[in-house]
């Protein structure tokens, strides 16, 4: 069932206001869980644009959404056929008219504030790219008091050993988000994503707060390790590292799993 808006966010809808950030949530199965996701976004205080890329049949998630949709802050797009997570995020990259794009899966949520921080630092480092640290979360949502923390800043040379930047964490220039896009549904679209951007523009920054709550899944792509572990190396081949630096790099990955998850992930 969904959750109803709670007033003080009806009184913060501002239907000609720019957005700065254009939020990309693709859905999929997701009725359960995007309230909450939904929810932490509106909350934040700066001006945003919410782009919903449903890839559900008949499954509750539009109903769940759909009390949101008089917020003219939330655009919602229904595919006709399951897309994928990198084509949808694509989609929302094409609609995106924010200066920023942050991603958010819709079983995860947001602190408040995260976003105003995000700009904040973009904007005084100049840097293209932030990530934040983030805490794990039962599939419940049951928070585990588990962080896993990010380097104030994180280089392409550092990004080939460990993917320390999460998705549904990352804020960045939208011209930059678009210049590559993400593709390979096989693999980890986001770290190729990653990898291309840190190559060219060498630098992102990191802000050491959990401010994303991040929802652990057996069926999600991370869940199941060893695939995981499979899909990190095909990643490092289509971001166009060769197969003897992808083998070492993959070491070190495993070396960095094991510490964070207690396994390969």
């Amino acid at each position: 069932m969904s959750v109803k808006e709670p007033e003080f966010l009806r009184k913060k809808k501002a239907s000609n206001e720019t957005p700065i950030v254009s939020v990309i949530m693709p859905a999929f199965h997701s009725e359960r869980t995007i309230d909450a996701a939904i929810l932490s976004v509106l909350c934040q205080d700066v001006a945003l644009e919410l782009l919903i890329l449903d890839n559900s049949p008949d499954d509750g998630t539009y109903t769940a959404v759909l009390s949101y949709l008089g917020d003219p802050r939330v655009i919602y797009h229904h595919n006709p056929v399951n897309e994928g997570v990198a084509a949808s995020r694509n989609i929302g990259i094409g609609m995106a008219k924010g200066r920023y794009i942050a991603f958010l899966d819709s079983d995860d949520w947001w602190a408040p504030g995260k976003l105003k921080k995000q700009v904040s630092c973009l904007e005084e480092t100049g840097l293209v790219l932030c990530s934040t640290a983030r805490e794990f979360v039962e599939p419940d949502g049951t928070r585990t008091g588990r962080v896993v923390g990010v380097p104030e800043r994180i280089t392409y040379r550092k990004l080939l050993h460990t993917n320390c930047i999460n998705c549904s964490s990352v804020l960045a220039k939208r011209e930059v988000i678009a210049e590559f896009g993400m593709e390979h549904d096989d693999a980890h679209e986001d770290y190729i994503l990653w990898l291309h951007i840190l190559k060219k523009y060498k630098k992102a920054a990191g802000i050491n707060e959990p401010l994303l709550f991040y929802r652990k899944s057996a069926s999600a792509k991370t869940g199941n390790k060893l695939k995981s572990a499979q899909m990190h190396y095909r990643s490092l081949r289509y971001a166009g590292i060769g197969p003897v630096r992808s083998a070492v790099y993959f070491v070190s990955y495993a070396v960095h799993g094991v510490i964070k998850h207690g396994g390969l992930g």
